[in-house]
């Protein structure tokens, strides 16, 4: 089934667009075809634990991924991923 992902402007440098297309039926499959399409791209998203980076949030329909099941949050066809880095700042 397929997604849209919009990406944030500091990964447009891997994907070269604002928004991807990708399949899968839970965030985590959608980051793996991610990584397929644009190599190197998650180890941005996933942190070596295999748990979502605690500067990146994820958006699903607008819904926050952390207060779900996280990466095996379950996408319907036709969704919308959002990815948002966090900011920071003093």
């Amino acid at each position: 089934m397929s997604v849209l992902i919009n990406v944030p402007t500091p990964l447009r440098t891997i994907t070269k667009d604002r928004t991807v297309e990708v399949e899968g039926s839970t965030l985590a499959e959608c980051i793996n075809n991610l990584e397929e399409k644009f190599n190197g791209i998650k180890k941005r998203l996933i942190n070596d634990e295999g748990e979502i980076n605690k500067f990146i949030n994820f958006y699903i329909n607008g819904d926050d991924v952390r207060h779900s099941k996280g990466l095996e949050t379950e996408i319907e066809p036709g969704s919308s991923i959002d990815i948002v880095p966090a900011m920071a700042g003093g």
